[in-house]
């Protein structure tokens, strides 16, 4: 079983118990790792929803408000300060979920950081993708950012749309054909200072500058199985990209 198949499975039941997952577990101190902290959030989160509610909370509220009805009934404030109790309880229960624990702050994220995070939580949708994209509707796509491909791309394409890139706001996700795996494509409207690459322990990606002499911005993203030649789908990419005028 390969990392990317091990990580899906994993994230769709955490517990699974089946022979090929425990030896992968196993055979690899990271996905032990990755397992346990997966263990960890559900468990986080079955605490943080099992609040206990006291027995008596309805007959205390009903009571509250009857006692109180005669003095407030002819006042509208009446109402609005009990829409505001109810907002106030409800952004306490769910202010407690701390899901910084699975989003990488935007703030501290590099473009690299933001691809590997976004590439592994989509992969479950993703990698089983195949729309028969074309050419007409990835430059559709392209449009909002001020740029197209100017011929077909190097290979088939099963997936293109927008996404939200945290720190970025809107980019174009494509996924692509590579040699070992599928690679997915980012771009987004912020221009890297530098060009660079990036990995993890399952993926490896390159991050290159794109600028126009117009004075438009962007970065090319792309993301893909470590085996893979992303350099040479770079270029191709980069070499195809043009910035409408």
């Amino acid at each position: 079983m390969d990392d990317l198949e091990f990580r899906r499975r994993i994230l769709a039941n955490p517990s699974d118990k089946s022979q090929d997952i425990h030896a992968a577990i196993e055979s690899s101190p990271s996905n032990r790792q990755y397992v346990d902290e997966l263990q960890q959030l559900d468990s986080m989160i079955e605490q943080t929803l099992n609040i206990e509610v006291p027995d008596d909370l309805a007959d205390t509220i009903l009571f509250r408000q009857a006692a109180e009805s005669e003095e407030t009934k002819k006042s509208p404030r009446n109402y609005l300060a009990i829409a505001a109790s109810v907002a106030f309880v409800c952004g306490l229960l769910i202010g407690q979920l701390n899901w910084r624990s699975v989003i990488i702050p935007a703030a501290h994220a590099s473009l690299g950081d933001t691809a590997l995070a976004h590439v592994e939580n989509e992969a479950p949708m993703t990698h089983i993708a195949d729309e028969q994209v074309s050419l007409v509707q990835i430059n559709h796509k392209l449009a909002p950012f001020g740029q197209q491909f100017s011929h077909e791309l190097p290979a088939h394409i099963y997936y293109v749309n927008h996404c939200s890139f945290e720190g970025v706001g809107a980019a174009l996700h494509l996924v692509m054909q590579g040699t070992y795996d599928r690679v997915t494509v980012f771009v987004v409207p912020q221009s890297s200072a530098k060009d660079y690459h990036f990995d993890d322990d399952h993926l490896k990606g390159e991050v290159t500058a794109l600028n126009s002499e117009h004075g438009n911005a962007s970065s090319l993203i792309v993301v893909g199985d470590k085996s893979e030649n992303l350099t040479i789908i770079s270029n191709q990419l980069k070499n195809s990209l043009t910035f409408k005028i």
